[in-house]
């Protein structure tokens, strides 16, 4: 018996995928040209070290308003860096 077709296909052609990256990975580059490579490098870093930052305000727990507002700062702060940095190679 054979399998039925399916609708999805998930080879993509290597112009699509290019042309996307290049729109999203270009920004930078144009705003900042010098400065692109550090921008990203640091947007890197900062979404790796980041997440330590939530381990003292989950262990005391978010009672206050405060406390839930700063978490959700550094977690916006956090996406915001993995935007950045996601294409950073070394």
């Amino acid at each position: 018996m054979s399998s039925p077709p399916t609708t999805h296909d998930s080879r993509t052609s290597p112009s699509s995928e290019s042309t996307e990256k290049q729109d999203t990975d270009g920004v930078i580059e144009r705003l900042f040209p010098t400065l692109a490579d550090p921008i990203r490098k640091t947007g890197f870093w900062t979404a790796i070290v980041l997440p330590f930052l939530y381990v003292p305000l989950l262990v005391t727990g978010l009672s206050t308003a405060t406390e839930t507002g700063t978490f959700l700062l550094l977690l916006a702060v956090n996406l915001l860096a993995l935007y950045v940095g996601h294409a950073h190679r070394q």
